[in-house]
């Protein structure tokens, strides 16, 4: 009975949001290079790092990074002009980070028919802003969620950590098989652009972007549809890669540095995950691959020998959002499902996956259920 119930956790609802301000890459290219003026080698190492990094578009809570190039303060051009402080920028955190975190919240409960007052587990989840009273206080406040939520938040955890929190949702739902867990990732990766001095700090003002997601973790029911059995999982520490990402406190904002050595570790290591992960099982046809940047998602397309068809919505993320931190896999997972329901897919097997600072690993099977049957919730816990 036990593996019957553990079979029934899913994600049943989710929601996505982007704030106002779009910014597409030409644009974003041009922003850096006006900053660059004084340092050609490193203007013509961004040219070749924005065009080739995979992104399109993306989206931004400051407007500032719409508008004249000489104008903003964030990457000024006038040598003279100082970038705002870590402090200013976590004041526009604060401000912008809450209303977006709602907008998806109150989506994810829509699409999971959930009322708020249902919500027995909050999980929030970011690494680019903190304050106190937290953002986990104020969606409470807003969602009208009941004041004995219990509130779980996952700070400064990195791009792994928006598949973290939902492995943890399961791990509650698991253990208290009436909870239902509402988990909200917010990330205003922008807010960080800065002016560069070296070559590494531009990869990472060439993909990220601004965005939120949430979802809603519970045991599915007869009313569901669409939704995904959450199965085996677990986080991994890769060996040996503990600098190629970190993710420091600056003065005037968060430090990210990016090794170009990713790709290839997270090839070398990532097989033998999956072989632990699978434990004998064949390849599933479904991959939510995180996409930290082109050349990850071609590493993980190399080594377990993926179709394009494969990888193409971790791709199109990447290509119309950027990389959105924690919340951009819940994005993937939401592009998948859509497709998945208008092809009018049958049930199916997943594995998602993503990465962050330590280097981590997140891993986590899935399964697609287009719809409720008891037959099939039986049958589905002997792979999961």
């Amino acid at each position: 009975m036990n593996d019957v119930l553990n079979s029934r956790i899913s994600i049943i609802g989710l929601g996505t949001a982007l704030p106002a301000h779009s910014l597409s890459q030409t644009d974003a290219a041009k922003l850096m290079e006006s900053s660059l003026g004084e340092k050609p080698e490193l203007v013509r190492f961004a040219r070749r790092i924005f065009r080739s990094c995979g992104v399109e578009m993306r989206y931004t809570c400051e407007p500032g990074f719409t508008g004249n190039p000489e104008d903003c303060e964030y990457l000024p051009s006038n040598q003279d002009r100082e970038a705002p402080t870590t402090g200013e920028r976590m004041n526009t955190y604060k401000k912008e980070a809450v209303p977006l975190g709602i907008q998806a919240a109150e989506k994810a409960l829509k699409d999971s028919n959930t009322t708020p007052e249902a919500i027995t587990h909050l999980i929030t989840v970011s690494c680019t802003g903190q304050f106190l009273p937290g953002l986990d206080v104020l969606l409470m406040k807003h969602l009208g969620l009941s004041p004995r939520t219990t509130r779980i938040p996952l700070i400064f955890q990195g791009c792994a950590a928006g598949l973290r929190a939902i492995q943890a949702g399961r791990d509650v739902v698991q253990g208290t098989p009436n909870a239902k867990v509402l988990v909200v990732c917010v990330e205003l990766c922008t807010l960080h652009f800065q002016p560069v001095m070296e070559r590494e700090a531009l990869f990472a003002a060439s993909f990220f972007g601004d965005g939120a997601s949430s979802c809603v973790v519970g045991m599915a029911e007869e009313q569901h549809q669409h939704y995904y059995q959450l199965g085996k999982g677990y986080s991994v520490l890769l060996p040996d890669c503990a600098e190629d990402m970190t993710w420091d406190v600056g003065n005037t904002g968060f430090d990210l540095y990016l090794s170009p050595r990713i790709p290839k570790l997270l090839g070398t290591h990532l097989a033998k995950e999956m072989d632990y992960l699978l434990e004998g099982a064949q390849q599933p046809e479904l991959y939510a691959i995180h996409p930290g940047g082109r050349g990850i998602v071609d590493s993980v397309q190399e080594v377990l020998r993926l179709r394009d068809d494969q990888t193409k919505f971790s791709r199109d993320i990447l290509k119309d959002y950027g990389n959105l931190s924690s919340v951009t896999i819940m994005f993937v997972l939401d592009a998948m499902r859509s497709e998945l329901r208008s092809l009018k897919r049958e049930t199916a097997e997943g594995v998602a996956m993503a990465f962050g600072p330590g280097l981590t690993a997140e891993l986590m099977r899935f399964t697609y259920v287009p719809s409720y049957t008891s037959s099939s919730v039986e049958a589905d816990h002997v792979y999961l």
